[in-house]
């Protein structure tokens, strides 16, 4: 009797569990390598600017020896790499210093105004998302007529229009011409002192809390910010979506899928999107971690509560912790969905996984 021979197949998941190991330690030094970096740029940045902490603290009257004690007391008359070493050890554990503007740490602020970010850039990236994969595959399908113009278009004025330029027009004409949305702002101030938060996303709470007024109102205020940000969202959604449905559809799959007599909506939406889909989660995921990272301008025109308005309002008052601080986590969210979207590819698309 010949005993199988299991040495080649150990020698194969061996060669598996080697390259599995070796991806995950090369995400694992990616990532570390990136968010050193970030850091790195954000604190060095924050220390070239022409605003000196110190001054923001005790003001510009206090005497020279008091700002002078504020500057030991605050490490800044260290040199620049033993002040990094500092900024990072602290930032580590979570610390990243106190606000001068709000006098709370940092991060509890950042806790406190993030929450109002990711509930726009959410609504914003399922308002672009809804409409631009529609339109994207209308523009494909529809290659070279009015149709595909007329979304090239509306893509071209997503990309080229300034954000603050049609935040102004479109407050002047729905808000204050129409009237079909609030007044800038999160929610109205009737609400503001009667309604509790257990999460920070105030739709959230809302709708668990069965508040349906106070879901109106908010979605009044909302709606608007939300849109604005969706656009620009579907403006690079569509264009991508167009741009990988051409890819699929001339592929010899679908060929042979209209040979054997299938409905050209099946093999749009069920072969061709399907395809298309793998790479257009990763594009979805961009658009979101953008939204998150730009809506200052968005926040700050709709008097949002959010990260950016936050930072907006500390880089005005010399509030140079709230600033570094905000900046940091905004870029650590970004890094962080990029980082997943390009694993969430590798994991959806088996033949990256051997890359």
């Amino acid at each position: 009797m010949t005993l199988p021979d299991t040495s080649g197949a150990t020698r194969r998941r061996s060669r598996r569990n080697s390259r599995r190991f070796g991806a995950v330690l090369r995400f694992a030094v990616t990532t570390l390598t990136t968010f050193l970096g970030l850091l790195a740029v954000t604190f060095f940045i924050g220390r070239v600017i022409p605003i000196d902490p110190a001054l923001a603290i005790v003001g510009d009257r206090a005497p020279a020896h008091v700002v002078e004690r504020v500057r030991e007391e605050l490490g800044l008359n260290l040199p620049l790499w033993k002040q990094f070493f500092i900024y990072l050890r602290q930032v580590l554990t979570g610390d990243f210093g106190v606000s001068v503007l709000t006098t709370n740490p940092v991060m509890e602020d950042i806790k406190r105004v993030f929450p109002a970010t990711l509930e726009l850039a959410s609504v914003g990236t399922l308002i672009g998302a809804f409409f631009g994969v529609p339109l994207g595959v209308l523009a494909a399908v529809r290659r070279g007529s009015l149709a595909d113009q007329i979304v090239r278009v509306i893509g071209l004025i997503g990309y080229s229009v300034p954000v603050f330029w049609l935040a102004l027009l479109s407050l002047l004409f729905f808000y204050a011409r129409l009237h079909w949305v609030a007044y800038p702002g999160r929610i109205d101030i009737a609400y503001e002192y009667t309604f509790t938060s257990t999460t920070g996303l105030f739709l959230l709470d809302a709708i668990m809390q069965g508040e349906w007024e106070i879901l109106w109102d908010l979605f009044r205020h909302i709606i608007l910010p939300a849109s604005l940000l969706g656009y620009f969202s579907l403006a690079y959604i569509s264009r991508m979506t167009r741009s990988f449905m051409l890819n699929e559809l001339a592929q010899e799959y679908v060929v042979a899928a209209r040979a054997k007599g299938l409905s050209e909506a099946r093999i749009i939406w069920f072969h061709a999107l399907r395809n298309a889909a793998v790479p257009l989660v990763t594009v979805i995921a961009l658009s979101y971690a953008g939204l998150l990272e730009g809506s200052v301008l968005t926040e700050t025109i709709f008097s949002w509560p959010g990260i950016g308005l936050y930072i907006t309002n500390s880089l005005q008052n010399a509030d140079i912790n709230a600033v570094l601080g905000g900046t940091l986590v905004i870029g650590a969210v970004f890094v962080t969905i990029n980082l997943l979207s390009d694993l969430l590819y590798r994991t959806l698309d088996p033949r990256t996984r051997s890359r």
